[in-house]
C-alpha cells in the first residue's frame, strides 16, 4: 500500500480522534451547564450542532474515498471500518449533548432538588469510558477498554436508580415533575452514550485483533 494512503489514513485517524473528543466535550459541557444552570454555556454547546454534523459528513466521505481509491485489506480495512463506527457513535454522543443543553433554558425557573443526586457520578463514569475508548483507538492498546463490561453495568444500575428516584420525587412533590422528567431523559442519554462507547470498544477490539467481542 502506498505511502500516500497511509499518510491519509493516519490523518483520518487523528481527525476522528479529535471529533470524538469534540463530541465528548459537548456532552461534558452540556452537563456542566445543566448542573450549574448556566444558560450561556448551554447556548454555546447547542451552537455546535451544525459543526459536528459537518465534521461527520466530511470524515465519512474521506473514509469512503480511501476505500474506493486504495481498496485496503486486512488491518487497514478494519481501521477504516472502525473509524466509520467511531464517527457515527461520536455524532450521537454530541447530539445528546446538544439535547441536554437545550433543556437548560426550560429548567431555569423550576424547583431544584435538595437531595444530592448520583447524576454527576454517572456522568463522570460515562465521560471516563469515552476518554478510555479514545485512547484505545488512538494508541491501538486494549488495556483501557478491558473492564468496559463492569463499567457499563454500573452505568446501567445508576440509570435505573435515578429513574426510580425521579419517579419518587414526582409522586411526593408535583412541583418537581418537570425537572424530574428532564433528569430522567438526561440519565437515559448518559446510559445510551455508555452503550455507544461500548460499541466503540467492540469495534476497536476488532480493529486491533481481527476478533469480534460483545460487551453486554
Amino acid at each position: 500500500m502506498s505511502d500516500k494512503f497511509h499518510t491519509e489514513l493516519n490523518r483520518l485517524k487523528q481527525d476522528t480522534t479529535e471529533m470524538v473528543q469534540f463530541a465528548r466535550d459537548m456532552l461534558s459541557e452540556s452537563l456542566n451547564a445543566l448542573f450549574n444552570q448556566d444558560t450561556a454555556q448551554a447556548l454555546q454547546v447547542y451552537a455546535k450542532k451544525k459543526q459536528i454534523r459537518e465534521v461527520t459528513i466530511a470524515l465519512e466521505d474521506r473514509s469512503y474515498q480511501l476505500i474506493a481509491l486504495y481498496q485496503p485489506m486486512a488491518k487497514d480495512m478494519r481501521l477504516i471500518a472502525c473509524t466509520l463506527k467511531m464517527i457515527t457513535a461520536a455524532e450521537r454522543i454530541g447530539r445528546y449533548g446538544k439535547d441536554i443543553a437545550d433543556m437548560v433554558k426550560d429548567l431555569q425557573d423550576q424547583p431544584d432538588f435538595t437531595q444530592r443526586l448520583p447524576m454527576p457520578h454517572m456522568a463522570d463514569l460515562v465521560l471516563g469510558m469515552i476518554d478510555d475508548a479514545t485512547v484505545a483507538y488512538k494508541t491501538e492498546n486494549l488495556d483501557p477498554i478491558k473492564n468496559f463490561t463492569s463499567r457499563d453495568d454500573t452505568v446501567d444500575a445508576l440509570w435505573l436508580s435515578i429513574l426510580r428516584e425521579m419517579l419518587t420525587f414526582m409522586m411526593e412533590n408535583p412541583k418537581t415533575i418537570t425537572r424530574s422528567a428532564y433528569y430522567i431523559m438526561v440519565a437515559r442519554y448518559l446510559e445510551r452514550s455508555g452503550d455507544h462507547t461500548c460499541k466503540m470498544a467492540e469495534n476497536i477490539h476488532y480493529m486491533i485483533t481481527g476478533e469480534w467481542i460483545e460487551i453486554e
